[in-house]
């Protein structure tokens, strides 16, 4: 006996409806309908895989990008002035299991100026050698960008898109503009800076806006007598929100310590409720393709009344019936659902080709650095939203089939048999 036969005569019927007409023209309309269910499915499920790695691939660019700059972790002083004992802070954070390299570190807000030309911007003032073991930025930038910052020249690294605005280049002077913290409201401070390079984060809001100094150059013009704050590397970055909480608990007051979790946070949430809402109206658009099924089933049953006549009078149960056109139904569901599966990993982990092709093609840029922080399509594909997507598809594409299936189950042998 040959395994065909073995097969269940439900599944070998439901497979032969689902197959091209051989009939009239009923049965070519039937299968054009179910074709156009399935690639309706094809291209729910492709799109839904494809946007969601987009946002995961999006999400993680960002947060590389921004944790190559900023550290897991830093304590501040609450008004911005210099810590008070900052070196005793600094031994009992090191004494923490979880810290790997610790950095001081003095910050302010200021405005940059050349010119007619002013620009804000965030003034750094860091120690090269213990920056270098907290960011990877200044890791990557120690040996040719921020070696060449001199003690005691008032030099500056600006941002690439910084420098651009001011349009200044390594060796001009740019003036430092700072409200006169002892006198508020006053004249503020003009401070002469020579540019000594640039560098580049790859990431618009840091190149746009972030100035380096030598710490105690820094200190010095701010008229601190102290690093303002201290930078924390984990060895797990994912715990920096718990390491966070605890340090805060353990610290003297005055002390605002916060995680990259924190800082960051409104971008990340905006992030999430995006992603989410982006699954639930392409998870619609499957939902639609589904229930195409239905009309196509509803079609299929009314075409094969006699059929069904038939199959009843030789013994068919009405649940052997309506497994028919559940096995119909589902067949096109898990062969749409296949399609828009591998066609959406295919273009997924191909989005980064794709999208260059696309701009070259219409002569445009699709993803502006200065508005979406990155300028470059990544792409990120995880288990864990494939396969919520798979299952979602398969089963609305299971429950597309009850109701056509059950109306089957219905039809009366003999009323069906009286037309034909």
């Amino acid at each position: 006996m040959s395994r065909k036969q073995e097969w269940p005569y439900e599944l070998q019927v439901g497979v032969r409806y689902l197959r091209a007409a051989r009939g009239g023209r009923d049965d070519g309309f039937i299968s054009f309908i179910a074709g156009v269910a399935m690639l309706g499915i094809a291209l729910g499920v492709a799109a839904l895989i494809v946007v969601l790695s987009v946002m995961n691939g999006f999400q993680k660019e960002v947060r590389d990008r921004m944790l190559s700059v900023i550290a897991h972790v830093q304590v501040a002083e609450v008004n911005g002035q210099a810590l008070p004992d900052w070196r005793a802070t600094a031994a009992l954070l090191q004494r923490q299991p979880e810290v790997t390299a610790l950095a001081p570190f003095v910050a302010v807000q200021a405005l940059l100026g050349r010119g007619d030309e002013l620009q804000p911007a965030l003034l750094r003032g860091i120690d090269i050698e213990a920056e270098a073991k907290v960011s990877d930025l200044a890791a990557r930038l120690h040996d040719e960008v921020l070696a060449k910052l001199q003690p005691g020249a008032n030099q500056v690294v600006l941002g690439s898109e910084l420098a651009r605005k001011l349009a200044v280049k390594p060796g001009q002077r740019v003036t430092l503009v700072l409200p006169d913290a002892r006198r508020p409201g006053g004249t503020p401070r003009l401070l002469p800076l020579t540019v000594a390079a640039t560098f580049e984060a790859g990431h618009y809001e840091y190149d746009s806006t972030m100035a380096l100094m030598r710490l105690d150059d820094a200190r010095t013009l701010l008229g601190l007598s102290g690093p303002s704050g201290l930078q924390l590397r984990l060895a797990d970055r994912d715990r920096a929100g718990e390491v966070g909480w605890r340090l805060a608990g353990e610290l003297p007051p005055g002390l605002i310590v916060s995680d990259w979790t924190r800082t960051n946070r409104q971008w990340f949430e905006s992030v999430q409720i995006q992603k989410r809402m982006l699954f639930l109206i392409l998870a619609l658009i499957v939902a639609v393709a589904a229930f195409n099924l239905v009309s196509m089933l509803v079609m299929t049953v009314t075409d094969k009344q006699s059929d069904i006549a038939i199959l009843r009078t030789l013994g068919a149960t009405p649940r052997s019936v309506m497994g028919i056109f559940v096995v119909q139904g589902a067949a096109s569901g898990v062969i749409g659902t296949l399609a828009g599966l591998l066609l959406g990993l295919l273009l997924a982990f191909n989005i980064g080709r794709i999208v260059p092709a696309i701009e070259a093609l219409l002569g445009t840029t699709l993803l502006p650095a200065n508005i979406y922080l990155i300028d470059h399509m990544p792409s990120d594909p995880r288990l864990s939203d494939i396969v919520p997507i798979v299952v979602i598809s398969l089963l609305l594409s299971f429950v597309a089939t009850l109701y056509p299936s059950w109306r089957a189950s219905r039809v009366e042998p003999a009323q069906a048999l009286r037309h034909e």
